[in-house]
């Protein structure tokens, strides 16, 4: 059914013509997944409450995460930036509330987000200043 001139040889070669797509950057060895970048967009910062200081004094440390963090860039970006690594990495999802303005009575949505609790090895510490 050649019947102007495209045969499958022409739509075979428009195959191979097209672009290949290669990964521009080059993954790590030691955390799969994970690319040689700069990982502080990751940890907003740290999460300063009641419980989050009870659970330092045992080692575990609580950040606010950007919402498309994973457990394994929040387990890079903690090696990377503190030079810890990481034994456990929990995420949590802090849901969307409604909140109402007593003063002005106007409706308004406080912003949800990402925390995660990261668990280090007894004597390791996080200097957060």
């Amino acid at each position: 059914m050649a019947i102007f001139g495209i045969g499958k040889k022409a739509k075979k070669e428009d195959a191979s013509k097209a672009p290949k797509i290669e990964a521009s950057v080059p993954v790590t060895p030691a955390s799969p997944g994970v690319a040689h970048v700069s990982l502080a967009h990751v940890l907003k910062h740290q999460r300063i409450t009641e419980k989050a200081s009870d659970l330092e004094a045992r080692g575990i440390y609580v950040f606010d995460v950007a919402s498309e963090a994973n457990k394994r860039t929040v387990y890079a970006a903690v090696k990377q930036i503190y030079q810890v690594t990481p034994t456990k990495v929990r995420m949590v999802r802090i849901p969307k509330k409604v909140r109402k303005n007593m003063r002005t009575g106007q409706i308004g949505v406080t912003s949800g987000g990402k925390k995660a609790y990261v668990y280090v090895k007894e004597g390791d510490t996080i200097n957060l200043v």
